[in-house]
């Protein structure tokens, strides 16, 4: 996802101030987003200490974009 289609999503949906997973100092926001099916992935680097890492969001139930219509 470039930076276009990051501003397009929802900006209360982007995770901010997740904390580091090598050294737990917080970060501004995701680097990547990257949607799946039935998961987002963010790719998050630590300033403090050039960690990299991807966190994954995974959701029971997909929502449906187009509901059925009626027959």
């Amino acid at each position: 996802m470039t930076k276009t289609n990051m501003v397009k999503a929802q900006t209360s949906d982007i995770p901010r101030r997740n904390p580091c997973a090598q050294c737990g100092t917080p970060i501004a926001q995701p680097d990547w987003i990257e949607p799946g099916e039935g998961r987002v992935s963010y790719l998050w680097t630590c300033h403090a200490c050039n960690y990299r890492f991807e966190a994954v969001a995974i959701f029971d139930e997909m929502p449906i974009a187009h509901p059925p219509l009626a027959a």
